[in-house]
């Protein structure tokens, strides 16, 4: 990130955190819907939950909010305290994390987290260069 888009970084800080969640929120929502459970708000927090503990504490160790849409190295960081702290947190409290699920879940997470910052920073950059 540039130091003009580091300037804008509180710009982005809403958007990059709301986003983090919502797309924790439709993974868990599609991985529930994949495999017919239900949709309800509760059913969706229990699945979710792991991951957005994971997602807080990624954003802590990385002082996101310094650069919200960094790719490298915050948002990589976070990706992957991601799904090893919400996999972690799954078997903590008694759910599985077998091996086709941590591996669905490294790369959809992946697409999330990192897509929706290489969006941002590009939204960044073409703020600046007007």
């Amino acid at each position: 990130m540039t130091q003009a888009t580091t300037k804008r970084a509180p710009k982005f800080l809403a958007y990059s955190a709301v986003m983090d969640v919502l797309l924790v929120l439709v993974f868990a929502l599609s991985g529930r819907s994949s495999h017919h459970e239900s949709l309800s708000a509760g059913g969706v927090l229990t699945t979710a939950w792991p991951f957005l503990a994971a997602l807080a504490l990624g954003w802590l160790l990385t002082r996101n909010w310094r650069q919200p849409v960094s790719l490298w190295p915050q948002g990589v960081c976070i990706w992957l305290i991601t799904v090893a702290g919400g996999m972690a947190l799954r078997i903590l409290s008694g759910e599985t994390a077998q091996t086709p699920f941590v591996i669905v879940a490294t790369l959809v997470l992946g697409v999330f987290l990192l897509g929706q910052r290489l969006i941002g920073a590009r939204v960044a950059r073409r703020g600046t260069t007007r």
